[in-house]
């Protein structure tokens, strides 16, 4: 893969535990790596349940293998350009040089801009 298509930068997170200034402990997403990545949507769904619309959008990531991201699975999170994504399937690509990651987000749930406030 090209270097020249890795164009997103990403953010992998992990729940876990971390500390305070106060050295009490805080569960929540920690941030594992922010590497560059290249961005392929595979599929978008639609669906009524329980009279709620949803729709979610699969993508898939393909970043540079590191130790650091070595262990990355689906108990984590991405996130890139404001969208969260739930991670579905990670695969290594060649030995060592990339890793794909099937990761799914709520779409209809994305705002990239927030509304406006109302005005006077």
């Amino acid at each position: 893969m090209e270097a020249g298509k890795l164009d997103r930068r990403v953010k992998l997170e992990r729940w876990g535990l971390t500390r305070d200034e106060w050295n009490n402990p805080i569960e929540g997403w920690t941030v594992l790596s922010r590497p560059w990545a290249s961005k392929y949507d595979v599929s978008d769904t639609e669906r009524l349940r329980a009279a709620e619309i949803g729709s979610t959008l699969t993508t898939r990531f393909v970043i540079r293998w590191s130790k650091k991201v070595a262990d990355f699975n689906t108990k984590d999170r991405l996130t890139c350009e404001g969208m969260t994504y739930d991670v579905v399937g990670v695969k290594e690509l060649g030995r060592r040089e990339y890793i794909e990651i099937t990761a799914a987000a709520r779409s209809d749930l994305f705002n990239p801009t927030p509304a406006p406030e109302p005005g006077p």
